[in-house]
């Protein structure tokens, strides 16, 4: 039978996408296997950065020289962004644009059955995602890919196309269907989800948080990144009132210099994002608001970053993730004068990343001695709150069953 092995890199919709090649897999007879042991590899690229593409390249080398006689089939928006780069790769028998991601398994049947690796009748054959596959608990559900918006820095419309949609009578299905195979906690992901439904006219992101917080068995979903235009005062008021939605949000920032946005091309100011993010936490005090920054983008002056530190010092955020910015190829961006040097780029996260640990600091220290539903994750001595802090037990429960915790650690 096959023993694969997937390599995910890059966000939650990249995650969503990789458990759907695992389903399509293990539903064959597949058995999921280390990289070492594997007979073939699956590497989900991401292509934000250059930091990205190379540790893909790295991770494929890596597992090479570990298993050489592994088939690696590698996908991602560095697939379909310079294949080329990759078919030269050791072992790199296939290079699977996005536009074929969803149909990755299908596409290769005929070849990996005619080498009688996929099982047949007994054992795994057809074996379901359930909590605990590959180690992951919640499931990550995709329900929209693309992006129309037009980020001078971001690569993404290149390697995933136009916003596309699910219809919502099919999500309803996905989750009746996870529902079913035990997942208690669903993260609702896309590359542009506030733009969920636009594109074919028949259902809104407001719309879809509506029927899942309504949705009637003991489920908890996690709205995943929304850029800021789109977390409108429907869907925070919805997160708010419903016990089926956590209170849980993340709204990249980007920058917090106006200057700094516009050049970015990003559609809002810092003055709507701090409304939008103190509107959040007057409703909700316990809620987690994560965010992304960008250090070191084309023109960033000195009095730029200031903007952005003294924002981030008052925000109320939870968490942060900072990126380093670096050139995309066919992106507005690389054509910007004012680039920054590595050093000052360098500098400028490690300070920004010192300000996103004190956040976390300050959001843990301010929930300590408050009671909190929580999923119980990895080996049964942690669980992840509703408003996404990993805590550690003091006795250990089964896997994937919600307790009450209290949290008392700094």
């Amino acid at each position: 039978m096959l023993k694969y092995s997937i390599v995910t890199f890059g966000c939650r919709v990249n995650q969503a996408d990789s458990l759907v090649i695992e389903r399509d897999l293990r539903a064959r007879g597949g058995v999921e296997s280390q990289p070492d042991e594997a007979d073939v590899l699956v590497v989900n690229t991401c292509s934000v950065t250059a930091a990205a593409d190379q540790g893909a390249r790295q991770t494929i080398r890596r597992v090479v020289r570990d298993n050489p006689g592994v088939e690696v089939i590698v996908t991602g928006c560095y697939a379909t962004r310079r294949p080329d780069e990759l078919a030269v790769l050791p072992n790199v028998a296939h290079v699977i644009p996005n536009t074929r991601k969803d149909t990755l398994v299908a596409d290769l049947d005929a070849e990996l059955t005619t080498a009688g690796r996929f099982g047949s009748g007994d054992g795994a054959c057809g074996a379901p995602l359930m909590p605990g596959v590959g180690g992951r608990t919640a499931l990550t559900l995709r329900v929209q890919t693309g992006c129309d918006e037009q980020c001078s820095y971001c690569i993404i419309p290149r390697t995933r196309g136009s916003g596309r949609s699910r219809p919502l009578g099919e999500v309803r299905i996905e989750v009746e269907h996870a529902v079913a195979a035990g997942y208690k906690e669903i993260a609702i992901t896309g590359v542009h989800l506030g733009s969920y439904g636009r594109d074919r006219g028949e259902a809104s992101l407001e719309s879809l948080v509506r029927v899942l917080a309504d949705w009637p068995d003991d489920v908890l979903f996690r709205i995943s990144s929304l850029e800021p235009m789109d977390c409108t005062p429907e869907i925070v008021d919805a997160v708010a009132a419903s016990p089926r939605l956590a209170p849980h949000f993340h709204l990249p920032l980007q920058h917090g210099s106006d200057e700094m946005l516009m050049a970015m091309r990003r559609p809002y100011t810092v003055g709507y994002y701090v409304a939008l993010v103190e509107r959040i936490r007057r409703l909700m005090p316990h809620a987690a608001i994560g965010s992304d920054v960008i250090v070191g983008f084309p023109g960033e002056r000195e009095a730029h970053f200031d903007d952005m530190r003294r924002v981030l010092e008052h925000l109320p955020l939870t968490h942060l993730h900072v990126f380093p910015y670096s050139d995309r190829p066919g992106t507005a961006a690389v054509a910007l004068a004012g680039k920054i040097d590595g050093v000052t780029v360098r500098a400028r996260g490690r300070e920004v990343r010192a300000i996103g640990t004190r956040m976390a600091q300050r959001f843990r220290e301010s929930q300590r001695g408050t009671t909190r539903r929580a999923l119980v994750v990895d080996d049964g001595w942690s669980a992840v709150t509703d408003n996404y802090l990993k805590v550690r037990l003091t006795e250990r429960h089964p896997r994937n069953e919600w307790i009450e915790v209290t949290v008392s650690d700094t």
